[in-house]
């Protein structure tokens, strides 16, 4: 593709269901959860710019395993909600990029096809959701936790990241709902509250946010069956490239 494009990487949370432990700095089968996410978007050959936003107390000391990762890499420092780490981190990247996918630093396990099918939808004019069909029954309950109604998972979807955006699209967004004192937890929400055109892309179930002690055990498992299949990939193509 040929549009010129940008990754900002929301890493500034406080951690509350995890303890208070800043989570992209967590281990996740040997190195830092951060790591694994930012790595598909350096493999990203039209990614110029990746912009990783922590929290104001880490972004004046970063870490230099990423600071030294790749020279596309910049820090900058977050603010108190996850709306405004984003702004922070939009605001951040320059006017040459056409397109900006935003991702949650908490999900470790995207991967550089879900980047590339993000990218590439939204080269096209649209923001692009990474997102996976609902397949369990719905249910709503109220305060007391008593069931009140069953919804139908036809046409449902679980929104992941990376949500990827024209750049003019997302900024604007993102600054009128600064002005309007809107929050959102989800970028495209901003989007199509002020009437963009928002896609769905189908992704993986593997593709998980780490929340919880539970999330962050299953992520583990996950790269470590990631890990072996890739080294026993390297292994066979070593093998044949030894036959005679």
């Amino acid at each position: 593709m040929s549009a010129r494009v940008a990754a900002v990487l929301p890493a500034a949370g406080a951690g509350r269901r995890m303890g208070g432990v800043r989570k992209p700095f967590l281990d996740v089968a040997g190195e830092p959860m951060l790591l694994h996410a930012v790595r598909p978007f350096l493999a990203h050959r039209a990614v110029e710019w990746v912009i990783v936003v922590l929290a104001p107390e880490d972004a004046s000391r970063p870490p230099a395993w990423l600071t030294g990762l790749d020279p596309r890499v910049r820090v900058v420092a977050g603010g108190a909600e996850r709306g405004d780490s984003v702004r922070l981190g939009l605001e951040a990247v320059p006017e040459e990029a056409d397109i900006v996918l935003i991702h949650d630093a908490a999900r470790p396990l995207v991967t550089v096809a879900e980047v590339e099918r993000a990218a590439a939808a939204a080269a096209r004019g649209v923001g692009a959701v990474v997102a996976v069909p609902v397949v369990d029954t719905l249910k709503q309950a109220d305060g007391r936790g008593h069931v009140i109604g069953t919804r139908e998972r036809e046409g449902l979807w679980h929104a992941q990241t990376p949500q990827a955006f024209p750049r003019a699209m997302i900024m604007e967004a993102h600054r009128r709902a600064a002005r309007d004192g809107i929050t959102a937890t989800d970028d495209a929400a901003l989007v199509e509250r002020y009437g963009g055109d928002v896609v769905l892309i189908e992704g993986s179930r593997a593709n998980i946010k780490v929340t919880t002690p539970q999330d962050l055990e299953l992520a583990r498992a996950l790269l470590a069956v990631r890990r072996e299949a890739r080294r026993a990939g390297e292994a066979a193509s070593t093998a044949d490239h030894r036959l005679p």
